[in-house]
């Protein structure tokens, strides 16, 4: 096991600048997942961990050592790549020994600790076949043994689960999760798909345009969103948006319509104040016209089985709800939305930062 830490780190490919300053610690041991769109800089972040893109700027340091100048062969990593990178000529065994072939170890050594290896991730049945004989998963497989039997201080993950069907995907992170916590690397693991950051990480990475928006547990990151970006990106469905202004007089948040979304606790910025309120779909409900906080419009409902996702809208605005309880509506139908203000999450509508809210014993004075 080892630390890792990215101190003001900086990419430029001539000269534009994809990574701006990273600060990042990775303790040891840890399952750390940097989740964001195409394009933030999440690979390229993970690359140059790997030794696979050089630093522009700043300092990478792995297990104590910087490493901005050592080759990637000498960093103790070992990369998962998303396409499996397993050689086609060579049998299972062949591919999970390689590296240790190349180091020099006899062949009965090398034997015994590959089938050590393919046992620990169910390949023990496969050793003698080639990767084209192989599912996806079975491949993926492979390609995680043959990285577990270097013995990394780091496992770096990139997008490893990209090519997988979905139930395959659950499936491998599961298995993924299993072998980190008994083989106890740290691990980086790179993905575009909010699902697996939630289930794998101790802590998650949210990088928005190569910069980092926000650093937490996924419960942290779910409940207390530092930006609108994050609020958006982790949820699903999304997270529902309406602009509003701060009136203290009002008690709550004034919507454009007029609307006074009321609040319990109020927001700690001076009255008057532009703001995004959030409401995750799965706080809110539906009830008769006027009967709730909010007057939307019924469009449609989409079936999940365990509940519905209903489309309505407010004005101009389209929202979602889900709910367990499954309502038959109207496209037309005048509902009201049921809000609980303990569930709002409120942002500067400047600079998109999340607002804390408290009780107020005083009425802040307008700016």
């Amino acid at each position: 096991m080892a630390k890792i830490d990215i101190r003001k780190v900086r990419k430029m490919y001539g000269k534009d600048e994809v990574i701006h300053g990273v600060d990042l610690r990775i303790n040891k041991g840890e399952f750390v997942v940097i989740l964001g769109p195409s394009g933030c800089g999440k690979s390229t972040l993970l690359r140059m961990i790997a030794g696979l893109e050089d630093i522009s700027g700043g300092e990478i340091a792995i297990g104590g050592t910087v490493v901005n100048n050592l080759e990637p062969r000498q960093r103790g990593c070992a990369m998962v790549f998303q396409n499996y990178a397993l050689y086609p000529h060579m049998t299972v065994a062949e591919n999970i020994g390689y590296a240790l072939k190349v180091a020099g170890m006899k062949k009965s050594d090398r034997l015994v600790k590959v089938a050590a290896v393919a046992r620990s991730v169910g390949l023990e049945e496969f050793l003698d076949r080639k990767p084209g004989q192989l599912s996806g998963g079975q491949r993926q497989r492979v390609a995680m043994a043959r990285a577990i039997i270097r013995e990394p201080k780091v496992f770096l993950f990139d997008e490893p689960l990209s090519n997988l069907d979905a139930k395959l995907r659950v499936q491998m992170r599961h298995e993924i999760r299993r072998i980190h916590n008994r083989i106890k690397a740290t691990s980086v693991f790179v993905t575009h798909d909010q699902h697996e950051g939630m289930t794998l990480a101790d802590r998650m990475v949210i990088m928005n345009k190569g910069t980092i928006d926000q650093v937490g547990t996924p419960e942290d990151v779910y409940d207390r969103p530092a930006t609108t970006y994050v609020a958006g990106f982790i949820g699903s469905p999304a997270m529902n948006f309406l602009d509003g202004q701060v009136d203290y007089d009002r008690g709550g948040v004034v919507l454009g319509d007029g609307t006074v979304m009321r609040l319990a606790k109020m927001p700690q910025v001076v009255n008057g104040t532009m703001v995004q309120l959030g409401l995750r779909p799965e706080t809110l409900g539906l009830a008769g016209a006027g009967r709730g906080a909010l007057d939307v419009t019924f469009e449609f409902a989409e079936e999940l089985g365990s509940g519905r996702l209903y489309h309505v809208r407010h004005e101009d605005i389209p929202l979602t709800v889900m709910m367990a309880e499954k309502h038959r509506f109207t496209e037309g139908d005048r509902l009201s939305l049921v809000v609980n203000d303990a569930t709002l999450h409120l942002f500067d509508a400047a600079t998109g930062k999340r607002i804390e809210m408290t009780v107020m014993d005083r009425v802040k004075e307008t700016a």
